[in-house]
């Protein structure tokens, strides 16, 4: 069943090849987006997240873990003790919105 159905597949697209249907599509040329982490996840929500992310919309917590990830590695570079404090502060602080905003998610998702 499933090789008759990967020669379908195969068959539908060198189709579209000939007939030029798969040119300039947008990003051609380009390697495909690293999306290993949509790995382990529901393929549902993972193209929710995509389609989100192509609109610009993301959810809270997708941006503070961009700034969680990056005070993460500004604080490894840091060496005056002083600094170093109100590093772990910030990452602190930001440990708390993003864990705040993930389970306000979840619970709206339920």
């Amino acid at each position: 069943m499933l090789g008759s159905l990967a020669k379908l597949i195969e068959r539908q697209i060198k189709k579209a090849q000939a007939e030029g249907q798969l040119q300039g599509l947008e990003g051609e040329g380009q390697p495909l987006p690293d999306r290993s982490c949509e790995a382990q996840s529901d393929p549902a929500i993972a193209a929710g997240h995509r389609i989100m992310a192509q609109a610009g919309v993301l959810p809270e917590e997708f941006e503070i873990r961009k700034k969680l990830d990056a005070a993460r590695k500004d604080y490894t570079e840091l060496t005056d003790p002083n600094a170093r404090k109100a590093a772990m502060a910030r990452i602190a602080e930001l440990e708390m919105r993003y864990n705040m905003a993930r389970d306000a998610r979840r619970a709206f998702m339920r």
